[in-house]
């Protein structure tokens, strides 16, 4: 079975009576492991994963973590303080308050945290590409989007450090220090967060009027690893939070919970994995809202075309189907952002007789045509054919973003000793890039 972890900080093992190593928590933070399920550092896919020590069966429950043993701003020690300075902890991402909570419990020996954060002795092993020098991001996922959405996370996480972090440090000094809780310290918090946070989902009455719940860290809940095809699920309910069992697990096998439906790029960005082709269903890749209009202002033969391509651009921007920083997202079967490519295209490829009568009447359609812009692998193939000729440009214009093709990411997977030479970056990168050029290869075989 491998290397069994026996220290599990705050649960008991079900029905056994638990050690004193097993209840470092107090007594009241206490959680119920079920004796199905063991953590192990062996025959799992990262450094922790939970396997099946027996059979299981769907709808079983492996454990129950009450409210009052999760991490977050409001179990925190200074949650009082956090809570008075809930107005000035505001912020883009809504993640100051954790952020400060996890400084201030990761940093104090006497934290009953402390056990939660043994399991993590260094977060310098966290290996997000946020880490990674800005030389080696670009040569490997240059054309994924991971390097942009990088570039703003790190914007972001200095704007917060210095507009919001430093001036609470500062009002409470015999709490922070600036020399401790240093902004390096910040960002791998910040990375800790991405990777192992969890967010409650929201009543679906409460959906429209509130923002996302704050993030929360969930003990035992997050040494579960992700695949697409997962086999257990958290459940939430008022006095605590249970993982259950989504599918039959034989003995030994591994115990999946799903982060939600991650495309590649996503995962590695913010998980710092990806899921090697084809075992990421929910994979998706991109084309850049510019990149459709450079394509069709491309095939324009005159200045009067192009003119008109910028005032369709327009038109399509006031009716915010389309942006400068936007992407149309393409899955495996279908077209994720399928109205605004499906106005797009249609726009794009008007004639100026057909776009100027199409602009009075405010872009509206006939129920008929709105049923026909679902965009699924068959209704792509049904495109006609100027919009088919501008999608397959911009799916061209995609591939060249990128620094190496789709038969030398085909090679490279398909020689064993070649990829085994690959750092474990390398590797990751690699199963971003073939999962994107891969759909968008299928794309082009739809539409040529």
């Amino acid at each position: 079975m491998g290397k069994v972890i026996q220290t599990l900080p705050g649960f008991v093992q079900s029905p056994a009576v638990a050690s004193p190593a097993r209840t470092s928590f107090p007594a009241l933070l206490t959680g119920c492991l079920s004796p199905k399920v063991c953590v192990s550092r062996e025959g799992t896919v990262a450094d922790y994963g939970m396997l099946a020590a027996e059979d299981l069966q769907v709808g079983e429950v492996l454990f129950t973590i009450p409210r009052t043993a999760l991490l977050s701003q409001y179990t925190s020690s200074i949650q009082a303080l956090l809570q008075e300075a809930r107005e000035s902890l505001q912020s883009q991402s809504g993640w100051v308050p954790l952020l400060l909570a996890l400084l201030h419990e990761y940093t104090t020996s006497s934290s009953h945290w402390q056990p939660y954060f043994s399991l993590w002795q260094d977060f310098r092993s966290l290996d997000h590409p946020m880490f990674w020098p800005e030389e080696e991001r670009t040569r490997l996922l240059q054309g994924t989007g991971i390097s942009e959405a990088v570039d703003k996370d790190l914007v972001n996480i200095h704007l917060e450090y210095s507009s919001i972090i430093l001036p609470f440090m500062e009002c409470h000094p015999d709490i922070f220090d600036p020399k401790l809780h240093t902004l390096e310290l910040y960002k791998e918090l910040v990375a800790f967060v991405m990777a192992y946070s969890f967010q409650e989902p929201l009543e679906e009455a409460d959906e429209d009027e509130k923002g996302p719940n704050p993030p929360m860290m969930v003990p035992v809940a997050d040494i579960l690893n992700h695949v697409a095809n997962h086999n257990a699920n958290l459940e939430y309910a008022p006095k605590c939070l249970q993982m259950v069992t989504t599918q039959p697990i034989s003995k030994g096998q591994e115990i999946f919970n799903t982060y939600g439906q991650m495309a590649n790029w996503q995962l590695l960005h913010m998980y710092g994995f990806a899921e090697p082709y084809p075992g990421n269903t929910n994979d998706t890749a991109d084309i850049q809202m510019v990149t459709v209009r450079k394509a069709a202002l491309q095939r324009a033969k005159s200045e009067a075309e192009q003119q008109l391509v910028s005032q369709q651009w327009d038109f399509l921007c006031q009716l915010e189907m389309v942006g400068e920083e936007g992407a149309f997202v393409l899955g495996w079967d279908e077209v994720l952002t399928e109205e605004e490519l499906s106005m797009t295209l249609k726009v794009l490829c008007m004639s100026e007789e057909e776009f100027q009568e199409y602009k009075e009447q405010d872009g509206w359609e006939d129920d008929t045509e709105e049923e026909n812009s679902i965009l699924s692998n068959e209704a792509l193939s049904r495109l006609k054919h100027p919009c088919k000729k501008l999608l397959y440009d911009s799916v061209l214009l995609t591939l060249e973003s990128y620094r190496s093709d789709l038969k030398a990411e085909q090679d490279l997977l398909n020689n064993e000793e070649a990829y085994k030479r690959l750092s474990r970056r390398e590797q990751q990168a690699l199963h971003v890039r073939y999962g994107q050029k891969k759909i968008l290869h299928q794309l082009l075989e739809l539409i040529q």
